[in-house]
């Protein structure tokens, strides 16, 4: 299976009668994304792209971890572009989340597919993050470490993630905890 295989099927399985009309409303936006553009998953797609991504928490402490986006400047999850080698997109959530956190062994995605879906306007050429959003368990004792794609790497309670992260990854964590 492809991963453009796997993203319609991951899409058209995302939710459940408690699913926000928003998301409901969002995932027929990313299948209709998919259906106009074969390569949707991929980064030159100017018309936008998927993308992966995970927030890394800790829930035995209560605490998540976001990186200091290099290009942004903004505390956000760990995610980012389809590769060549993903074969889906859970994998391109873990990958990224292993890369951007420096935690190589232990992280296991929440079960029940994503989390959340995320489309955001990105500058030109490409328009479009549509991004599918997991949540990735830290293993107990985690070090994370920065990588290069970051300007610092931190944990963060619960209640100071409003503090300093945008409302997306607000309604990430609020989502995640809900899951758990």
């Amino acid at each position: 299976m492809s991963l453009y295989d796997d993203a319609v099927l991951v899409l058209k399985g995302y939710g459940d009668q408690s699913t926000p009309d928003d998301q409901s409303a969002l995932r027929e936006v990313y299948l209709e994304h998919l259906a106009a553009h074969p390569d949707g998953m991929w980064k030159p797609c100017e018309a936008g792209h998927l993308t992966g991504s995970a927030l890394v928490i800790d829930p035995e402490r209560g605490r998540v971890l976001l990186t200091l986006h290099k290009k942004l400047g903004m505390w956000l999850q760990m995610g980012g572009h389809c590769e060549a080698g993903d074969g889906t997109l859970a994998e391109v959530a873990l990958r990224e989340a292993r890369e951007e956190s420096g935690i190589e062994t232990g992280l296991s995605l929440l079960p029940g597919g994503p989390v959340r879906l995320d489309r955001h306007p990105i500058p030109a050429p490409c328009n479009w993050h549509l991004d599918v959003q997991y949540a990735a368990l830290a293993p107990a004792g985690a070090q994370a470490v920065i990588s290069d794609e970051s300007l610092d790497l931190r944990w963060f309670a619960y209640d100071e993630v409003a503090a300093v992260a945008d409302a997306s990854v607000v309604r990430l964590l609020e989502a995640t905890r809900a899951r758990l």
